[in-house]
């Protein structure tokens, strides 16, 4: 990323991202969509301060654990644009579904934090790249081949990551009063 992206992203006395204004380079219909992914991973990062390493795959009250959803938050949006582009999953994103909750390699706080927003990256520069007139089109999802569109995939993982975004925030949240840790204000 770069220039007025950039800008957007490092303004926290701002409002949120949505109230920005455009972002630069993605087209009007697909303005929500980038705004709730900006959005969401300033948020993580701000949540995530604070959060000890011990407490990172800790499933308070059987939920799933921080780590779960830091996973899942850059799974979904790999699998999700993947489909919106045309394509199948691959071998590796097959694995990373099937790994989702279990930690591994990279399943450290910063190498969860680096992936999601390496994610988030990658999902504006093809949000920049999606041509308006394709957003209707067809897309199959998943093994059984479900119908979708290009607009109907792009919305759900932007409406999934906020989803999860809720569920990490009540999660941290309560698992650092839990152990007495300063929570980070929302």
């Amino acid at each position: 990323m770069g220039g007025v992206l950039d800008a957007f992203m490092n303004a926290p006395s701002l409002p949120e991202v949505w109230l920005r204004g455009p972002l630069p380079g993605i087209p009007s219909l697909l303005q929500p969509v980038a705004h709730a992914l900006l959005q969401a991973r300033e948020e993580v990062m701000v949540l995530m301060e604070g959060l000890p390493e011990h407490l990172l795959w800790e499933r308070p009250a059987a939920v799933a654990s921080p780590g779960f959803h830091l996973q899942h938050l850059a799974g979904v949006l790999d699998r999700l644009f993947t489909y919106a582009k045309g394509q199948s999953l691959d071998h590796h994103q097959l694995t990373a579904l099937a790994n989702e909750g279990s930690p591994g390699a990279d399943t450290d706080l910063k190498g969860l934090l680096d992936r999601f927003s390496r994610q988030v990256d990658l999902a504006i520069r093809q949000l920049e790249a999606t041509p308006e007139e394709q957003l209707t089109e067809t897309r199959a999802v998943g093994r059984a081949q479900l119908p979708s569109t290009v607009l109907g995939l792009l919305f759900h993982a932007a409406e999934h990551t906020q989803r999860h975004n809720g569920q990490l925030f009540v999660t941290v949240r309560v698992l650092k009063e839990k152990n007495d840790i300063q929570a980070t204000p929302r």
